[in-house]
């Protein structure tokens, strides 16, 4: 086999809206969100290995190998099929840790649709979705593969057709962790369920951001800053904010005029995950 390195991007998402309408008996949230993909994200490199060892060439800091995403996603795909291969993992890591943007679950589902293809498996779209569900809420989504109306923990996926519009998204300097966000006692967790689609644009809300402003009051200071300019919202449980534009010129423009110090991207919104596989 080929000891080339092949090279994937793991694009960010935004939830352009989400609302919490329920919780399970097992402590699970139940969601409705919209989810889109941007032409922005981290960089997954892959080189096959004969020998069976899965081996990052450069682990997260402070998190262990057995917990980082890209591992756990080889690994369970090697004990899922019985694979005999195994991988060279490196990751030029563009999307912060706890930014809401989706990093770690994006960077999982490319290595399982990557090795699919490189290990030579031909498992359907599906089974792969299982598969991302067991590593997080958000993989399935991202193997899914279009913009989605997302349901129950975030797993239920109905493809549906976004206008184009370009996005700023801020990164304040902090990591939020999801699951303080969704153990807080101020979480309103009855938002009425909505209409499955067509969605008009610019609907719904975040039903965490007032949770996370409370505990980071540094997203209620971008979110005010971005909100000159448009409806600007948090994305999953925070920490990052975005508003969406009609043109790129518009976003830059907004881009530009942030404070000294506000750190961000400009970024298009995508139909399709890089990686659409149909069936």
């Amino acid at each position: 086999m080929s000891n080339s390195e092949y090279v994937y991007t793991a694009p960010a998402k935004l939830n352009l809206f989400l609302h919490v309408v329920g919780r399970r008996p097992d402590g699970y949230h139940l969601l409705q969100t919209l989810f889109r993909f941007l032409d922005y994200g981290d960089e997954v490199r892959l080189r096959v290995r004969e020998d069976g060892v899965i081996h990052l060439l450069n682990p997260l800091p402070d998190v262990p190998v057995e917990r980082d995403l890209c591992f756990r996603a080889a690994r369970l795909l090697q004990e899922h099929t019985g694979c005999r291969l195994g991988v060279d993992v490196g990751l030029v890591k563009r999307l912060p840790m706890g930014g809401g943007l989706g990093g770690g679950s994006s960077d999982a589902a490319t290595v399982l649709m990557a090795l699919n293809r490189l290990w030579r498996l031909d498992m359907p779209r599906a089974t792969l979705e299982a598969l991302g569900l067991r590593l997080g809420a958000d993989v399935p989504v991202f193997i899914f593969g279009r913009a989605a109306f997302a349901e129950g923990v975030g797993e239920k996926l109905q493809a549906v057709t976004l206008p184009p519009a370009s996005y700023v998204v801020l990164i304040p300097p902090i990591q939020v962790a999801t699951a303080e966000i969704f153990a807080s006692p101020g979480l309103t967790r009855d938002t009425p369920e909505m209409k499955i689609p067509p969605l008009p644009e610019g609907c719904g809300r975040n039903d965490l951001e007032p949770v996370a402003i409370a505990a980071y009051p540094v997203v209620g200071e971008y979110l005010e800053w971005l909100r000159q300019y448009g409806d600007a919202r948090m994305t999953g449980s925070g920490a990052c904010v975005f508003a969406a534009f009609p043109d790129r010129a518009e976003a830059e423009r907004v881009f530009a005029a942030r404070p000294e110090g506000m750190q961000g991207f400009v970024a298009d919104g995508l139909d399709e995950h890089p990686m659409f596989i149909e069936g």
